[in-house]
This record gives structure tokens, sequence and C-alpha cells, in this order.
């Protein structure tokens, strides 16, 4: 039997390269997606093409550089999967950035572009190169459409207006994208993590002037900051032929924070 098929990005590191592994190690067929280069509007560094090399070399995975915010290079990737696998099954929207640091009204625009981008609009030309391909496999269908949300969906974090905001149209869009897509065999689902050990985080911490991404700790229940395989074992669960009966649903993986 072929295997099944995914298309990640975000693949170079954090939770996308986490869930990458994943996959492989469930026998999926993965297309690893990052943009493999910094961004000159933001002042930290994004993944390189060197980790997602090495992430593609270590899972057996396909790395394809393409920026989520270019249409036609999110297209190029779903149309190499279905090249070279014969169709898409699952597509997981994990690529994201952050900034703030101050209020909204002083963040450079071109940051705020940035993170308004990647993280939502990113999400959205994902869904409209990738649903389709879901939807060209056979009936019955198992396609899966899943998103990195954040708890920052539903929490006010200040000096981090942009990427709350992005966030949460995150989680609106897999709601519609749910009732959209029922009937098909497709669902759309997010996770909406706490704080987990990315480079996001770490990039958080500076932002709000705290000495690393362990002082996060103290605000989920479960007294810790999460990993990103952790995060990735929902997102695989989610991305189950058997996970059908969820759809539309932004499930928390934040130990604790939303409580």
């Amino acid at each position: 039997m072929n295997p099944r098929t995914a298309l990640v990005t975000g693949a170079a590191r954090g939770i996308g390269a986490a869930t990458v592994r994943q996959l492989a190690d469930r026998g999926y067929a993965v297309l690893a997606v990052d943009v493999a280069a910094d961004d000159p509007a933001l002042p930290y560094a994004l993944g390189s093409e060197a980790e997602l090399a090495a992430v593609a070399e270590e899972t057996g995975a396909r790395a394809f550089v393409a920026d989520v915010r270019d249409a036609a290079a999110l297209a190029a990737a779903v149309s190499e999967a279905e090249r070279r696998w014969g169709g898409l099954d699952v597509a997981v929207a994990a690529a994201g950035v952050i900034a703030g640091g101050v209020p909204l009204w002083e963040v450079p625009p071109e940051q705020e572009d940035a993170v308004l981008d990647v993280d939502l609009r990113g999400v959205v030309n994902l869904a409209r190169a990738a649903i389709p391909a879901l939807l060209r496999r056979p009936e019955p269908r198992s396609g899966r459409f899943l998103a990195v949300a954040s708890a920052a969906a539903t929490r006010g974090l200040p000096m981090l207006a942009a990427y709350c905001a992005a966030k949460a149209g995150v989680a609106g869009l897999v709601r519609a994208l749910g009732a959209e897509l029922g009937g098909t065999g497709v669902t759309a689902n997010a996770v909406s993590p706490g704080s987990t050990d990315t480079p996001i985080l770490a990039e958080s911490a500076r932002l709000y002037g705290l000495p690393g991404a362990s002082d996060f700790a103290a605000q989920q229940p479960i007294g810790r900051v999460l990993e990103p395989a952790e995060v990735a074992r929902v997102l695989v669960f989610l991305a189950d032929p058997d996970s059908g009966a969820t759809t539309g649903a932004v499930v928390p993986v934040d130990g604790g924070l939303a409580l």
C-alpha cells in the first residue's frame, strides 16, 4: 500500500520539525517545507537551510524551500508532493514568527507585516493550495488540514498584539474550514500550544526582558514549558484517518495555561 503523505511548513525546527519526525516515524511520506533563510525585518535567526536538510536526512523526508507568504511557492510544494507520491493526505501549517516587545503602535510596520503575513496569511495560503489537493483524493477520503494556533489566540499578551491577532485568526479560520469541509471526508483542526521550548519562545523571553524561555514555566499549571514533541503528538493524532470525528476544533496543548 502507498504511504499516507504529508506536507509540513516551518519544518526546519521547533514544532514543525518535531511533527516531521513523528509523521515519518509512523510511515508517512513527508515534504518538509521551510523558508530556510532569515527575514531582514526580524531581529532573530529563522530556520536555516542546513537545519532543514538535517531534518530531511534524519527522517527521510524531502526538503522543499518555500516562503509561506508566497502562494505560488506553496502551490509548487503541493504539486511536488502530488507528483512525487500521487496525492496529498495531510497538510500542517506550522510556520511561525514573532515580533513585538513594545505597544502595537510602536512596532515597526515591517515587523508587524512579517508576523501577520507568516502567521495568518501563510496558513491561508497553505489552505488554498493544499485543500484542493486533499479533495482530489478519491472517496472515501481522510484528508487533514492542520494548523498551529497558540494560547495567544485567546489570551491578551501585552506587547505581542500582532501575534495574538494572527493566532486568533488561525483559530477562526479552522473553525470556518471545518464547516466548509463538512461531508467531504476532509477535516480542519488546530492545536493551541502554551509556552513551548522553541526559538519563538526564546525570542519572546528576549522581548520581555527575561533571562530565558524557562521563565515562562511559572504561568503554566504543570510548572514547566512544553517540548515541541508533545505538541507534535497531538498534531499526529489529528492527522490520523481515525480522527475523522474531530473537525473545526482548536485543541489546547498548553500545560493548563488556558485554565
